[in-house]
């Protein structure tokens, strides 16, 4: 960076768009103005207000060490410590997968099915894989007498589960259990729904995926064996076990494995013909299926 002009805000911004687009990051300037916000402690909005202001020395510095990590593929929403689903924003470490957009279509299914089940006792639901507890969490805000199990195999995720429900006032209604998929959830009431965004990612796939993803997200919540189904083709009998007669097992899936996921569905025999309903880029992605039997 030259020296000969202050470096203001606006600058900042600017040199580290160019710094992060020459390093292959997929949006650099919406990077590099969540990072300078969270640098400066304030909102985005606020660096247009102080767009000609003078960024100090400990301001550079500690911006400078933001970008250089974002360089080196360290996602975004961990150097924030945060992310944003379904308008809450969440806490997210390295222990949990970042939320993404397309797996808000489950919450959107899931409130879709409950209004139609003209309930008048509290709700069931199970998260399997809960991660950060998007789904737990964002189940138990719309449906006000849900009682949630939110389960994972990892207990740092699920330390990470259970301050997001506390910080949105839910932990009173959401039962965090450590457990391979359902195997350790206690036996009681059947449940309504239940919800999954399990590992799914092949591992022909694992190699393709950003380097961002590859390299820092937990691959205990991405891989799931050589075609990407080893993880669903063990929730859905178990799910099948747990589920009411009338219960829907909903889970966020791969396009790639669309139609084998639901050949699985097919083949336990216990749920109807399962429905499959496509992302915002027209591709599968979440698969519904209510128990018959």
């Amino acid at each position: 960076m030259s020296e000969t002009e202050a470096w203001t805000i606006g600058r900042l911004l600017e040199w580290t768009t160019q710094f992060l687009a020459d390093h292959d990051a997929e949006s650099p300037r919406l990077d590099a103005e969540v990072l300078l916000a969270h640098a400066r402690g304030c909102e985005r909005i606020e660096l247009y207000t102080t767009w000609a202001d003078e960024a100090d020395e400990p301001l550079r510095q500690r911006y400078r060490e933001l970008v250089r990590q974002r360089a080196d593929g360290v996602p975004v929403a961990y150097l924030v410590g945060h992310r944003e689903f379904y308008s809450l924003r969440f806490r997210v470490t390295p222990d949990v997968l970042i939320p993404r957009p397309e797996t808000e279509l489950l919450v959107v299914r899931l409130l879709d099915l409950a209004a139609g089940e003209g309930n008048s006792r509290p709700v069931r639901i199970a998260d399997v894989g809960a991660g950060s507890g998007v789904l737990a969490v964002r189940a138990a805000v719309h449906l006000a007498d849900a009682q949630v199990a939110a389960t994972d195999i990892s207990p740092a995720a699920l330390a990470v589960a259970r301050e997001n429900a506390q910080t949105h006032g839910v932990a009173d209604r959401i039962a965090f259990v450590e457990s391979d998929l359902l195997t350790a959830v206690p036996a009681a009431e059947p449940f309504d729904f239940i919800l999954s965004n399990p590992p799914y990612v092949s591992e022909a796939e694992m190699n393709g995926l950003p380097r961002e993803v590859r390299d820092h997200e937990p691959h205990v919540a991405l891989a799931a064996g050589p075609g990407g189904t080893d993880v669903i083709a063990r929730l859905i009998p178990q799910a099948a076990e747990r589920l009411r007669a009338g219960g829907w097992l909903i889970m966020e899936i791969s396009p790639m494995i669309a139609e084998e996921v639901c050949e699985i569905v097919n083949a336990d025999g216990r749920f109807a013909n399962p429905v499959v309903e496509k992302d915002l880029a027209g591709l599968p992605r979440v698969v519904s299926a209510q128990r018959t039997k």
